[in-house]
């Protein structure tokens, strides 16, 4: 039999001072930090102990899909069963067995393997490379544990909606790009993206790529604190930034900005017209905002994870907090038009449909909204996090 050889990532040996919990959790960035424009990393972080080691259970830590359903007031069930895309860096040998095992543990339907491609008649799940086919780039544990979070997590807020995967040779974002395109053409409606990397000169050269008509583009805004990244900063996507998500048993009892959250002003994108916030020039990022604080983050398995261990961990970063508002955009439907530009869903949110998210901060900033969490619109929550289908 060929042997695997898996990339372990270098940043989970060492755990960052910011990287802890006011309770003293400890956690970690499962892959390395892309460093200049055009490169990305992905923004799955996970609970570790002092040494820096995921912390691995043989039962589930974190919320279930369950609570996670409950606090933001969806079922689980599409009336409309959407197919959601997934792009990510690298190959997770392992996704299908360990989504199976995260199915069997919280009661959830197992997802069969599609007969060609994904549809939206029969709940299915399948993945491919960068250019549609079988044959799949090389394994990384880092980013076996990001695509672990993204499925698991998709699935657990759209039980029916068929999961497409696909995944690129690298984190190269001109790779990453390509596989976008290719999540269109099999016939996504929704697309998950919990990855980006420093913004650059002629970053809008590549907003071409979300500007396709009644696709649903979601991208995390970054764990690193205030700032900006791309692609989230497109005007053309929904950005999704992140909150410390606090439940007593199944009940929301309370949301704030997660002290990790990317946000702020873009440098290079221009201020599209339905964002009405009057201190930043160019493109606000975020939008909406999920659970992302990996210390209140939510139960994921994984059997190709950066330890060498299989097993229960605890994961967050707005990585948790994308698949979250892909899957909940797939489960409202009805996806026409350009979906940032034409009519601004989120423009529609109210106290009804979103919670209003304040208290928190991720940084220092000129002018406050852009950093910390403030009632109605600020930079690390958005307009909000969801409460129910009503906003999308």
């Amino acid at each position: 039999m060929q042997s695997i050889k898996f990339c372990f990532i270098v940043t989970l040996l060492f755990v960052f001072p910011n990287n802890v919990s006011a309770a003293g959790v400890h956690h970690a960035r499962v892959c390395s930090v892309a460093k200049k424009g055009g490169l990305a990393s992905c923004n799955a972080q996970v609970v570790v102990d002092a040494q820096g080691h995921p912390l691995f259970r043989s039962v589930p830590l974190g919320f279930s899909p369950q609570q996670l359903r409950s606090a933001y007031g969806v079922s689980g069930q599409a009336n409309t069963p959407s197919v959601v895309a997934i792009v990510d860096a690298y190959d997770d040998p392992t996704i299908k067995k360990d989504l199976d095992m995260f199915s069997r543990k919280f009661g959830l339907s197992i997802l069969p393997d599609c007969q060609g491609l994904p549809t939206n008649a029969l709940p299915c799940f399948t993945k491919m490379n960068q250019r549609g086919k079988k044959a799949l780039p090389v394994p990384n544990a880092g980013w076996a544990m990001e695509i672990a979070l993204d499925v698991e997590a998709v699935h657990a807020l759209c039980e029916n909606c068929s999961i497409l995967l696909v995944e690129a040779d690298s984190p190269n974002t001109k790779n990453l790009l390509f596989a976008e395109d290719t999540a269109v053409a099999a016939g996504a409606q929704v697309i998950s993206n919990s990855w980006g990397g420093p913004e650059f000169v002629g970053e809008v050269t590549l907003d071409s790529h979300f500007k396709q008509t009644g696709i649903a583009y979601v991208f995390s805004s970054g764990d690193s604190g205030y700032g900006v990244q791309y692609p989230a900063a497109s005007q053309f996507v929904t950005a999704v930034d992140g909150t410390s998500l606090f439940m007593s048993g199944m009940s929301y009892k309370d949301e704030n900005a997660w002290s990790g959250a990317g946000s702020g002003c873009s440098m290079f994108e221009p201020k599209p017209l339905w964002q009405k916030d009057g201190q930043c020039s160019g493109r606000t990022v975020a939008d909406v905002s999920a659970v992302a604080d990996p210390t209140t983050g939510t139960a994921v398995y994984s059997s190709t994870s950066p330890n060498g261990k299989k097993g229960w961990f605890m994961a967050g970063g707005t990585s948790l907090a994308a698949p979250i508002v892909a899957a909940i955009y797939a489960m409202a439907g009805d996806i026409t038009g350009d979906i940032r530009a034409n009519s601004a869903p989120y423009l529609r949110g109210s106290k009804k449909n979103l919670h209003d998210v304040s208290g928190g901060k991720n940084g220092d900033c000129s002018f406050n909204y852009l950093c910390e969490g403030v009632t109605k619109y600020d930079g690390p929550t958005g307009l909000g996090s969801p409460k129910g289908l009503g906003a999308f």
